[in-house]
């Protein structure tokens, strides 16, 4: 393991005695245009106020992309399964490269600029990611809804934000179910309109081919446009405290509040915890069964995998479709060695029988995790003993979206 038990005290130590060394030393593991010479300024008393490497300047898109490509362009960044299990593609870092800028160089043809916020309204499709990135890269803040949300939580969140571009699809797919997700979009816009916020444009991408609405002037096809567009756009120049994304919070206590992340201090806890807690080497196939609209996909799907160059794979569908044995299966499918998912799911899995978890022989698995809720003692043993054959760690992760990154957790070799 990448870490054991007198590394981490060790660590531990350095961090409580000497946070700018530390912290100094790690922030390292992203690129800079213009290195940092402040690590932490931080005021609790009174106006609280937390600022991380405030004078660097970089670019999450360039992090978690362009800087791989020298070494690593033909490594896979994404395995998309889709919600048919006869349907999955993979895209290399060189081709995620094209994709986002690409998209990138869209939305500046309808004049997103630097602090925009764009809102992405989607389901679990590579085109979600390339979304986020091409924001990054430009210096937009994203706002990612999560597909499952209605029309008015929609509204909510486009009014809340004020954001002048939606980026959708016309249907998603989960468990065989097609989902209107441009008729939410286009319900969601004219609810927001009469909060006086005015959506200017919104890109689709065609998933389904399913009949959809229409506005000629604001809305555009996803892959008409990124055809019209060069395969470059150099990233943007963004200091390192500069809004990264606004996500809000499930609003288990009340009524959602935007979290804004910001760049740099983000990105190095994002990738730093990916590589530790789940012990990840080069070459490891990672999952994460999480949806990118909530912030476990933010981190470990998206931002936290890739900086680290590592391989991520991107489910589009449900743990019981076209069975409870799917999540099994797609892990032999592709080999998976770390699996990453809510104690919820493993609850409703175990409840299915272990003639499901069987049928599939996992031997890839090397570390399994858990994230979104505390694991109870029978699903941490059923996970344990059946699906990673007592043989693979649990790192049970307790953090929240205001943390963006794990706060407590056990380490696989500690």
């Amino acid at each position: 393991a990448l870490i054991d038990q007198a590394k981490y005290q060790k660590w531990y130590q350095q961090s409580v005695e000497d946070p700018d060394k530390f912290w100094g030393k790690h922030g390292k593991r992203i690129d800079w245009f213009k290195p940092y010479t402040k690590v932490k300024n931080t005021s609790f008393t009174g106006k609280v106020s937390i600022k991380w490497f405030e004078d660097g300047v970089t670019n999450v898109s360039y992090n978690c992309i362009d800087r791989h490509l020298k070494k690593h362009g033909d490594r896979v960044a994404f395995i998309w399964e889709g919600d048919n299990p006869y349907i999955d593609k993979k895209v290399t870092y060189n081709e995620l490269y094209e994709q986002v800028c690409r998209l990138a160089n869209v939305l500046k043809k309808h004049g997103v600029k630097k602090g925009d916020r764009v809102t992405i309204y989607m389901p679990m499709i590579p085109e979600a990611a390339y979304a986020m990135l091409a924001c990054a890269r430009i210096g937009a803040v994203h706002s990612v809804v999560f597909g499952g949300f209605s029309p008015e939580a929609l509204a909510g969140r486009i009014v809340d934000c004020e954001s002048t571009v939606v980026i959708t699809c016309d249907e998603g797919v989960r468990g065989g179910k097609s989902i209107p997700l441009k008729e939410n979009t286009d319900t969601a816009i004219n609810i927001a309109a009469k909060q006086k916020v005015a959506v200017k444009t919104v890109i689709a991408v065609r998933r389904t081919g399913g009949k959809t609405g229409w506005e000629p002037g604001r809305d555009f096809w996803y892959h008409e446009e990124i055809a019209k567009v060069k395969g470059d756009c150099p990233p943007a120049k963004m200091k390192a405290e500069d809004p990264l994304f606004i996500l809000y919070t499930s609003g288990s206590t009340g009524k959602p509040k935007g979290v804004l992340h910001t760049t740099a201090g983000y990105l190095v806890y994002a990738a730093m915890t990916h590589e530790y807690t789940f012990d990840y080497h080069p070459g490891d196939i990672y999952w994460c069964t999480a949806d990118v609209g909530w912030v476990t996909g933010h981190s470990y799907i998206v931002y936290g995998p890739l900086a680290n160059a590592a391989t991520s794979l991107m489910f589009e569908g449900v743990p019981n479709y076209p069975d409870q044995g799917r999540f099994w299966d797609v892990i032999d499918k592709h080999k998976v060695n770390i699996f990453y998912t809510a104690p919820t799911a493993i609850r409703s899995l175990m409840g299915a029988g272990d003639h499901f978890v069987k049928r599939a022989s996992r031997s890839s698995l090397r570390l399994l995790g858990t994230v979104g809720e505390p694991i109870n003692p029978e699903a941490w043993e059923w996970y344990y003993k059946v699906v990673g054959d007592s043989r693979c760690p649990i790192v049970d992760t307790w953090w929240q979206t205001e943390t963006g990154g794990h706060m407590i957790t056990p380490l696989p070799g500690a």
